[in-house]
Formats: structure tokens, sequence, C-alpha cells
């Protein structure tokens, strides 16, 4: 079917080619070299996340949550008196299982439930760990796990990684080229993979822990990598 716009049809062709533009070529004599790094950043962490709860058992399910609920609700109260903050503490599971019994050629019986209650903790001040946990403990908790270091705001770490990656780059691209009798004249293309999240990073000499009068927790240093791939264009 004829559209009955051919004009503008053509118009919008028209204007569509002249905005796409072609990928710029090397010139003859260039050679390109695709040189791939990493590099990675380090800090001392600022936060730390542990998991911290309360396991009871009974004869009958609804004994064995109510003995859970109280205990946790002291767990709950040392943490807040431990100036932990109500968005940093987060219920990640509460269950209820029955216990069974298994006697040989007899059926399983159930003798008792067994509740459970747990939370994630967010802690902001690294150095106050060790005292946590004792407070967690002292007030009922007989679960905990952890602790998992990090960085709460880690962008500037990654940037830092970025640039030592580009200038590890640049280095290579230079010793190639220096080898090949060329110079590096520009860089063609820059591509970043995924960045590695902040992960904890072991020391010879790591933090400070605390006092001996509180559980010790050496926080060390958590650090971020990143991948480059940088394409360059070697020429005389």
């Amino acid at each position: 079917m004829r559209s009955p716009f051919p004009a503008l049809l053509a118009l919008m062709a028209l204007s569509g080619t002249a905005g796409a533009q072609a990928p710029a070529l090397p010139p003859p004599d260039a050679t390109l070299l695709s040189v791939s790094t990493q590099a990675q950043a380090s800090q001392a962490p600022d936060i730390a996340a542990i998991s911290a709860g309360v396991v009871t058992q009974a004869a009958d399910g609804n004994s064995a949550l109510r003995q859970n609920a109280e205990q946790m609700t002291r767990v709950l109260a040392a943490l807040k008196a431990a100036g932990v903050a109500e968005k940093d503490i987060q219920t990640s599971g509460i269950n209820l299982h029955p216990q069974y019994h298994y006697q040989d050629n007899q059926p399983p019986r159930i003798s008792g439930y067994q509740a459970s209650n747990t939370v994630s903790v967010k802690l902001r001040e690294v150095a106050r760990m060790g005292r946590v946990l004792d407070a967690l403990v002292a007030s009922g908790a007989n679960q905990i796990n952890g602790p998992d270091f990090g960085i709460d705001q880690p962008e500037p770490l990654y940037e830092q990684a970025r640039v030592k990656a580009l200038e590890l780059a640049r280095r290579r691209a230079e010793t190639y080229a220096r080898a090949l009798d060329l110079k590096v004249r520009r860089v063609v293309s820059i591509s970043e993979g995924g960045g590695a999240m902040p992960v904890p990073m072991p020391r010879m000499a790591m933090a400070k822990a605390e006092a001996f009068d509180s559980t010790p927790v050496a926080a060390g240093e958590s650090s971020v990598s990143v991948s480059l791939d940088v394409v360059f264009e070697l020429g005389r």
C-alpha cells in the first residue's frame, strides 16, 4: 500500500541517515592493543553485620514460642541499650519445628517443639562489636553468627581502584609500545567489568581489638576490586 505521506517519510529517512555516524577507523599505520587489568583499593571497615537469635525448646509449641518471645524481647532491649538504632535491627526469621524421637521399628513421635527467632544487626561503630556481642549473650541470645565487615559508602574506594587499574593499563601499553619501537597515541575504548563488593582482606597488622574486658574483635581491612579492558592505539 502506498503511503499517503511520501515526502515526510523521505525526510525522516534522510535525517536518520545524516544523524548516524560510522565509527572512526584507525589510521593505516596504527596498531591496536587491548589490555586487561584489575586493581584493588582497601580501607578499614566502617560497618559490620551480625545475626543473633534465641532458640528455645518446650513440650508444646505454644510454650516454646512464649519462652522464645520473652527471651528475644530482652535481646532486642539489650541491642537498643547498646546504641543500635531500630532501623539497623531487622527480623530475618521466626521458626517453629517439632522435635522427633526415633526408636527402632517404631514410627517417629513428636517429643517437643523448638522455636527460634533471629535478627540481622548492622553495627555502625565497629570498635564496639565486642561489647555488643557480650551484651547479646548476657541478655539471652544463644545463637550468633558473623561478623561480616564492610564499607557503608564504597563508591570513593571504587574510584581509587579504577584509577589504579587505568594507570596499570597505561604502563603495560607503554611497555608494549617501547618493545615495538612505537608510542601510545590514544585510548580507543575503556570497558569496566563487574566490580567486586567489599570483602574482608587479611592483613598481618589488623585493626586494634577491644580491651580484654569484652570479646576481642579484629576488623582488619575491607577491599574492593575493579576490572578494566582498555584498547590503546599505538603508532610511530
